[in-house]
């Protein structure tokens, strides 16, 4: 899971305010699964699952979600081929978080999915649950592994960095004092 190479071009607002608490949304057109984090970012919890019941109410919901969670952005999951290409699912994400980021006045970064909903599967059936209540969790889960491995992203992207300002450093003789 990666972000999208388009994200930024795409995305209501790419640069998510740092710090502060986001939601990552597994988007879907009948639920929604939705996980925070916490303020500092280090963790994603899945929260609750949607389910759809119009746009007013829907907008109603965010709405109440950012208020009662104080989050500073929103991070969907852009489904995609494996191979890449996008789908009518991948427009219609598109379309949500254009939607989200105009009704909340926050930013809105979307993130490749692939795999979250496996690996949420894969995570409920270890936990030896039963199908019934594998369905009413697997959609907040698949949203708390998309914020995590966006956090992890953002983390990883953050020490290489840090590595290539330390070699810049290092490499450039009149940057040391001395």
């Amino acid at each position: 899971m990666t972000p999208t190479d388009d994200s930024a071009a795409d995305s209501p607002s790419p640069n998510l305010p740092d710090p502060g608490r986001l939601a990552g949304i597994d988007f879907g057109t009948v639920r929604i699964g939705i996980a925070i984090s916490d303020p500092s970012r280090r963790w994603a919890s899945p929260l609750e699952i949607r389910t759809r019941s119009g746009q007013e109410a829907d907008a109603k919901y965010f709405l109440r979600l950012v208020r009662e969670h104080d989050l500073t952005g929103f991070v969907v999951g852009l489904p995609i081929h494996l191979d890449g290409r996008e789908s009518e699912k991948s427009s219609q994400a598109r379309a949500f978080a254009e939607w989200l980021g105009k009704l909340t006045s926050l930013p809105v970064v979307l993130f490749d999915e692939r795999y979250t909903s496996v690996e949420a599967e894969n995570y409920l059936l270890a936990a030896d649950m039963t199908r019934k209540r594998r369905k009413k969790r697997i959609d907040k889960v698949a949203a708390q592994i998309l914020l995590a491995a966006y956090l992890d992203s953002i983390r990883a992207k953050s020490r290489l960095e840090d590595e290539a300002d330390a070699h810049q450093r290092f490499d450039d003789p009149g940057s040391i004092d001395g």
